[in-house]
């Protein structure tokens, strides 16, 4: 087990335009088994404003924001701390889990959606991944062959950018390398699912603690975390949301005219060995947080 505890601030800055607009936000940090608030704080700049928290998926303890902006200036800001419990193991230990024996929650995690087309890219990935040892050690081949055969650059892809066209292309940021593995990992009967989240401790030639997404298989019947960009430590994602791509999961959804500033995201890691919150490191071990 492995127990961390972050500190997350998020700013979201707009200017919403005649009529005003409606938004919809992922921008609470969840509360699932392995993961809880144990503080948290929103406020909205505009006091007329009409907002409320909602839970999106009580199963998963995912909430959302819905508002509805004037026209004028616009700022949502959410702080929380967050203490994520992991679940460890050797992942020579985790197998996959029949088709046959998949709840009935997890089992639409196995369909194309989307943005992840694993019915068209089925021959693809029975061919590089099909003959490997089933069980995490799958999910992680495939995990590696996209962060390696995938080049990571900043706005290098657009909003409709799916992983058949990821793989053709072979560039994106971590949108694309999520949706690229989650059709894979499906195409041999992985389920696989879509998480927003932030990251902590990512590359520094690349950015800043910053919005992050990253993948979950459903392996010896737990979600294992997966990060096919390379860009963050596993053990420093915080979950925000999930879903089948990321259609299912965005951050910001907005319905209306806005002018967007560039998000502000903050994190960091309160090391406490005394009470047991470690460093978020990198590891080999497999970590679930559901």
């Amino acid at each position: 087990m492995a127990m961390i505890r972050l500190q997350l601030k998020i700013e979201l800055e707009y200017t919403v335009l005649e009529p005003g607009a409606d938004f919809f936000f992922c921008i609470h940090a969840a509360n699932t088994p392995g993961q809880t608030v144990s503080h948290e704080f929103l406020t909205v700049s505009q006091t007329q404003a009409y907002w409320e928290t909602q839970y999106r998926s009580q199963n998963l303890g995912e909430r959302c924001l819905r508002l509805e902006a004037l026209p004028g200036h616009l700022l949502v800001s959410y702080q929380a701390t967050v203490d994520i419990c992991h679940h460890v193991t050797d992942p020579a230990l985790v197998a996959e889990v029949p088709v046959r024996q998949l709840p009935l929650d997890v089992l639409h995690y196995i369909y194309p959606s989307r943005y992840c087309q694993s019915d068209r890219l089925y021959n693809f990935a029975v061919s590089q991944f099909g003959h490997l040892l089933q069980g995490h050690v799958r999910a992680q081949a495939i995990c590696d062959w996209v962060e390696s055969h995938v080049s990571y650059r900043h706005n290098s892809s657009v909003g409709t950018t799916s992983a058949l066209d990821t793989l053709i292309e072979r560039v994106g940021v971590c949108r694309d390398f999520a949706h690229l593995m989650i059709a894979l990992c499906r195409a041999v009967n992985l389920p696989a699912r879509f998480v927003t989240g932030t990251n902590y401790g990512s590359s520094p030639h690349l950015s800043p603690p910053d919005f992050h997404a990253y993948v979950e298989v459903y392996l010896g019947h737990r979600w294992y975390l997966f990060d096919p960009s390379g860009t963050a430590i596993p053990m420093g994602m915080m979950r925000l949301a999930t879903g089948r791509d990321a259609a299912d999961v965005a951050f910001a959804t907005i319905f209306g005219s806005v002018m967007s500033e560039q998000p502000r995201v903050e994190v960091h890691a309160i090391e406490d060995r005394a009470h047991g919150w470690e460093h978020p490191t990198h590891t080999s071990m497999a970590l679930s947080t559901s």
